[in-house]
């Protein structure tokens, strides 16, 4: 069933998809980049503090042992003896150390941003299944790391074969060499062997981040009925949001319809679009307050039939206001002469009207 909804997977991951990858601690994480992030971080500190670790620890002992005869052999000698080489160690590895544990944090903070989830933490039955681990020990992840982990071993011999063989005779001489002249010898292989080795882990790490991220991105791809569910809850179901459109239809036809028995003169085309116009002296320009198309424009001539609102027949007048203005807006400028004409002649009637009553 696992491989069925896998090969399902069709789909391109959505952002709040990655989103919620992140927050559950589901990320990118290759463990080759963290290992060169700490054996270039160690070659560095052992190139630039390799003599001051040594003098730093060796000072104290030689002071140490020089003056053992000092060394008090009660509790609270002892525990100042201990104290003192305590101090001595941290002052000569301190800053080392510091650096290891920086460079351990930059190789994880390259790959992904910092995340605090406790989502790892909790139990899984699927970490305990015999099929879950039968499929994390023969699954395509470990043959990979399998794979990975046979390259490294022969790269490493390699590169070792390649450092250390031209050494081959002075390494079979240096059993006859003066200490002191042995420690910066080793020191100075030690780092040359080190630099091929950050060398030769810097190719490795980089193929298994990619490898990884594409492991990564197709467990975030998604199926079509999983991006269908993502859209509803983020957007909200498409027959409710219909619903909720119809409804508000509904509310604007009845609110406008109630406003027709406001307007000053109803403009038609005769049969397919009606805009009705409110106009009182004092306002800018006349203002619609309905407008309708085929039954709607047939409902509106109707009310201002019963409420003896003036309907004059104007059909590209018409069709022009219905395209351009909105209700409770003010015709456009282009418009104010024609509908001028027409509010004139409409008020000359109830002026004539009027005036025979």
């Amino acid at each position: 069933m696992a491989d069925d909804n896998d090969a399902e997977r069709t789909e391109d991951p959505t952002q709040k998809r990655l989103d919620d990858a992140l927050q559950k601690g589901d990320v990118v994480k290759s463990q080759e980049v963290n290992t060169w992030f700490i054996m270039a971080g160690a070659t560095l500190v052992l190139s630039t503090f390799s003599s001051s670790m040594g003098s730093g620890i060796l000072t104290p002992m030689r002071n140490l042992i020089a003056n053992s005869w000092m060394i008090r052999t009660d509790g609270p000698g002892l525990l100042a003896l201990l104290q003192h080489i305590e101090y001595a160690l941290i002052v000569a590895i301190g800053v080392p150390f510091l650096m290891l544990m920086l460079a351990a944090i930059a190789g994880n903070m390259i790959q992904h941003r910092l995340v605090w989830s406790a989502e790892s933490l909790k139990p899984k039955l699927n970490k305990i299944s015999p099929g879950a681990g039968f499929k994390r020990v023969f699954g395509k992840q470990a043959v990979a790391n399998f794979a990975k982990g046979l390259f490294k071993v022969a790269a490493l011999g390699t590169v070792m074969t390649m450092v250390l063989w031209p050494e081959r005779h002075r390494l079979e001489a240096m059993v006859h060499f003066d200490p002191a002249a042995l420690m910066g010898v080793t020191t100075g292989l030690t780092l040359h062997l080190l630099g091929a080795v950050v060398a030769m882990l810097a190719a490795v790490a980089v193929a298994d981040y990619f490898f990884q991220y594409r492991q990564w991105y197709e467990r975030q791809k998604m199926t079509l009925q999983e991006i269908k569910e993502e859209y509803k809850q983020s957007e909200g179901d498409p027959h409710i949001k219909g619903r909720i459109r119809q409804l508000r239809q509904q509310r604007m036809k009845k609110r406008m319809m109630a406003a027709v028995p406001k307007a000053s003169v109803v403009i038609t085309n005769p049969t397919h679009y009606s805009v009705a116009l409110a106009y009182d002296r004092g306002m800018a320009a006349p203002v619609c307050v309905a407008k309708g198309v085929d039954n709607a424009a047939f409902k509106i001539r109707e009310i201002a039939k019963q409420h003896d609102i003036p309907i004059v027949e104007n059909v590209p007048l018409a069709r022009s206001l219905y395209a351009t203005v909105d209700i409770d807006e003010e015709i456009p400028v282009e418009h104010y002469h024609a509908v001028a004409e027409i509010i004139g002649f409409v008020m000359r009637l109830k002026r004539g009207f009027s005036s025979r009553n």
